[in-house]
């Protein structure tokens, strides 16, 4: 019955780019609640401080219920966002709402210059593969015991389009195999 009230009353989720302060114990509390890794508020504040544009907080009836928290930088010679939290309240998932939060993200670093989006999952977590495969996400490279609860990460990536490239379809690299240099060494 609460689930039917929520999708009759789907304009009432209402989402903002991180504001501030005042957002910041929103992000930690649902972070420390539903996420495997614990991290410091020096941790939090690095990415919300230095990146207050790619963090977006999901609100219903005035009750945080969902936040993504990400940055963006160069990295071995490309600039590159990373989805560094991601987060829906579990009575709210399957909404929309983590997919309406990462596109959000995902536009800002595409409009910023950025060539590629990154992040890591756990490889247990199926409706965070389904929904970064739904956004065009790729599996690049598994990480062994990355978690400190010793459990497996994919890292996955989306690339963008290059301008050069007509065909308008995405570049998978894949950072096992070796580069065109190291294979004809």
């Amino acid at each position: 019955m609460e689930d039917d009230k929520l999708e009759e009353e789907e304009g009432a989720i209402e989402y903002v780019s991180y504001g501030g302060e005042h957002h910041l114990p929103l992000i930690m509390n649902l972070v420390d609640q539903e996420l495997s890794e614990p991290y410091s508020i020096f941790t939090y504040r690095y990415f919300v401080y230095l990146w207050p544009n790619l963090s977006f907080l999901a609100f219903h009836k005035g009750k945080c219920i969902g936040t993504v928290v990400c940055k963006m930088g160069e990295h071995r010679n490309t600039f590159r966002g990373y989805i560094a939290m991601l987060v829906v309240l579990k009575p709210y998932r399957g909404k929309g709402i983590a997919t309406e939060l990462v596109t959000r993200s995902i536009k800002v670093m595409m409009e910023s210059g950025c060539e590629e989006v990154t992040l890591e999952a756990e490889v247990t977590n199926n409706g965070a593969l389904a929904l970064y495969g739904r956004l065009g996400f790729v599996r690049a490279k598994r990480l062994f015991r990355y978690y400190l609860n010793g459990v497996d990460a994919f890292r996955l990536k989306l690339l963008f389009p290059r301008p050069e490239l007509s065909s308008g379809r995405f570049i998978i690299e894949n950072e096992d195999m070796p580069q065109e240099s190291e294979r004809h060494q």
